[in-house]
C-alpha cells in the first residue's frame, strides 16, 4: 500500500520536495506554496484518513512512516526534502529521526517534537479522545466550528475560520478520528534527542502570531524562520512569505553543496 498523492515535474537531477499536510487537510494544502518552487519536482501526499488515502488506517507513527517509505520507493524518489505542517511536521520529524538515506533536509512548519512527561501525555490522551468521539458522532461542521476556536488558531479571522470549516467538513469524521488517535501527541515519542543527532539540515517555520510554536522553536536545534502576518497556519495565511522562505533555504543548500 502507498499514500495517494499528486506529483509535479521539476528540473532533472534536483531533489524532490515531498509535502505533508496537517490534520484534516489533503494534498491541495501545500500546492500554492509548491507552485512557486517549480525548479524542484514536487510530491503532495494525502496522509492516512485524509483525501485519497482516507481508506488507509494506521496503528501509530511507525505504520505511517512505513507507508511514507513505500510511497517514496514507488515514485523512485531517491533524494528529497521533507516539508510538513503541524501533524505533517510531526510525521516528518519522526521520519527524519530514523535517518533515512535519501533525506536531504527537513522543513517543519508548526510541528510539535513531542511531550516530555507522563502528565502531559495523559492530558493529551483525554483531550484527543474527546475530540475523536465528537468526530465520530457529530456533524463535522459543528466539530470544526469548535476545533478552530482553540487558542492555537486565535489569529484566524472569522472569514478564514468559516473557509476552513467548510473545507475540512468534506472529510470523513470516522477516518479523522482514527488518525487523530493513532498519531496523538500522547503516543508520539519525544523526538528532540533524535533530531539533535540528525545528519541533515533542519529548518523550522512558525507564524509571528503563533506564540506557542515560537516557544517550541526555541527548544529545537534548528534554523528558525519567522513568517510575518501569520499565525499557526502560516502557509495558508501568508503563502508568499512561506514560499520565499523555502526558496531561500533551497538556494542556500544548493550553494553549500557546490
Amino acid at each position: 500500500m502507498i499514500l495517494a498523492g499528486v506529483q509535479q515535474a521539476g528540473k532533472p537531477g534536483t531533489p524532490w520536495l515531498v509535502f505533508l499536510h496537517g490534520f484534516s487537510g489533503d494534498n491541495r494544502e501545500w500546492q500554492v506554496v509548491g507552485g512557486a518552487l517549480s525548479d524542484s519536482p514536487r510530491l503532495y501526499l494525502d496522509l492516512p484518513g485524509h483525501g485519497g488515502s482516507a481508506h488507509l488506517s494506521v496503528s501509530g507513527f511507525e505504520a505511517v512512516n512505513a507507508l511514507l517509505e513505500s510511497t517514496l520507493i514507488s515514485y523512485n524518489i531517491l533524494n528529497y526534502w521533507l516539508v510538513g505542517y503541524s501533524l505533517g511536521g510531526r510525521i516528518a520529524m519522526f521520519h527524519a529521526a530514523q535517518q533515512p538515506p535519501g533525506l536531504c533536509g527537513l522543513i517543519v512548519e508548526g510541528g510539535h517534537p513531542g511531550l516530555q512527561n507522563a502528565e502531559e501525555r495523559a492530558a493529551r490522551r483525554q483531550s484527543d479522545g474527546r475530540w475523536a468521539t465528537r468526530f465520530r458522532q457529530q456533524p463535522l461542521e459543528s466539530v470544526f466550528a469548535d476545533w478552530y476556536q482553540q487558542p492555537v488558531f486565535a489569529s484566524l479571522t472569522d472569514a478564514q475560520r468559516r473557509d476552513l470549516i467548510l473545507l475540512r467538513s468534506q472529510n470523513s469524521g470516522a477516518h479523522l478520528a482514527d488518525m487523530l488517535e493513532a498519531t496523538s501527541l500522547a503516543v508520539q515519542p519525544d523526538l528532540r534527542a533524535a533530531l539533535r543527532a540528525r545528519n541533515v539540515p533542519f529548518h523550522y517555520l512558525y507564524g509571528e502570531r503563533d506564540e506557542k510554536f515560537a516557544a517550541i522553536a526555541r527548544e529545537l536545534d534548528a534554523v528558525c524562520h519567522v513568517i510575518p502576518n501569520a499565525g499557526h497556519n502560516a502557509h495558508r495565511e501568508n503563502p508568499a512569505a512561506v514560499a520565499a522562505s523555502l526558496a531561500q533555504i533551497l538556494r542556500l543548500r544548493i550553494k553549500d553543496s557546490l
